[in-house]
């Protein structure tokens, strides 16, 4: 499970494209952490990107 349950980041597709232009599959997925999250005065765990986790979108449960 690669989203995140607050923005809603998830894995992102493309193409590694090496020197001969040969170009193969790629996935590139979220740093997601499984988090105690303090919502709606119920602590709760959540699947949140670091993004989330450092600009402060969640408040952590002690």
């Amino acid at each position: 499970m690669a989203k995140c349950d607050v923005c809603g980041k998830s894995v992102q597709f493309g193409h590694s494209v090496s020197h001969s232009n040969k170009k193969t599959l790629k996935v590139w997925k979220p740093n997601i952490k499984r988090v105690r999250v303090m919502e709606s005065g119920r602590v709760m765990r959540k699947y949140v990107c670091t993004r989330c986790i450092r600009s402060g979108s969640i408040t952590k449960a002690l």
